[in-house]
């Protein structure tokens, strides 16, 4: 329980995990019926950049901070659009201090008569993120375990909704358990969409994760992964990855546009590239 994501709030991995979550969430506002978002390791909810701790590393300039200073093309700008519009809520004098996790993105972005149902384990981050919400009824704060949490608190009522699964990796075995998460997420709530979010350290432990996650038969299964250095250097963070069971119909499509755009803004080195892999489902052949 020692993870704090202060120190890499906004870095690259947040960058593509939350634009994915934006547009999945914008994607479930087309239809008027109110739908929840479950966040199994949510964090505080909001990140203060200029902290010691996120001035000690300064990830967020490689990540977030290359995005807003970068002139997108058009149909990117779009595509960016509803994640990009909470930053600069959040940052209303042009610099940029502010970052919001999760939770607070997903909040930010829902309509009247949405969910938010944010679960953090470690004490200190969790009383951080009951305060961030403690005037909002649509929201609601739980301390348990992660994993326990997937099973407490799926299906939703609402049977509508998002499912957020971002571990700290702070212990061996979380690959395991992100397999058992996603099977366990998928038997409780068959049609919701399932965000998985992993590190690239080792690539031929992440293809053994793919393996395993295009073995369990589950519909609909979506690798989405991005390198910002050769993704064949072991023993350092290289790249990130999501996978979604159950992506949105118009996902692929605009992550067609918007992963060259990643690489090319957030590359720190040469072999920087993205990966969109059907693992199960649509495409495969």
């Amino acid at each position: 329980m020692n993870y704090r994501h202060i120190y890499h709030a906004g870095n690259f991995a947040d960058v593509l995990k939350h634009a994915v979550l934006a547009l999945v969430i914008e994607h479930l506002k087309l239809k008027p019926q109110p739908f929840r978002v479950v966040d199994t390791h949510a964090g505080i909810g909001l990140y203060d950049l200029t902290s010691v701790e996120a001035q000690k590393t300064g990830e967020w300039r490689d990540g977030i901070g290359r995005i807003l200073a970068s002139e997108p093309p058009a149909q990117v700008a779009e595509i960016l659009a509803p994640y990009l519009g909470v930053l600069r809520e959040l940052n209303e004098g042009g610099a940029l201090n502010a970052y919001p996790g999760s939770p607070l993105l997903a909040r930010r972005l829902m309509r009247r008569g949405d969910r938010l149902v944010a679960n953090e384990a470690h004490p200190e981050d969790a009383e951080a993120l009951a305060a961030l919400f403690a005037k909002d009824p649509a929201a609601k704060v739980m301390t348990i375990d992660g994993w326990a949490a997937l099973k407490a608190l799926l299906p939703p009522k609402e049977r509508r909704g998002v499912v957020l699964i971002d571990p700290p990796f702070e212990e061996p075995g979380e690959f395991r358990r992100l397999l058992e998460g996603l099977s366990a997420a998928h038997r409780r709530f068959a049609t919701g969409t399932i965000i998985i979010w992993y590190p690239v350290k080792d690539t031929r432990a992440v293809r053994a994760f793919q393996r395993d996650a295009a073995a369990l038969g589950l519909p609909k299964l979506l690798s989405v992964e991005l390198y910002v250095r050769s993704p064949h250097l072991e023993g350092e963070l290289s790249g990130t990855g999501l996978l979604v069971l159950n992506p949105p119909y118009t996902l692929e499509e605009k992550l067609a546009r918007l992963l060259p755009y990643f690489v090319q803004t957030l590359a720190r080195a040469k072999g920087a590239e993205s990966r969109m892999t059907w693992l199960t489902g649509e495409r495969v052949a």
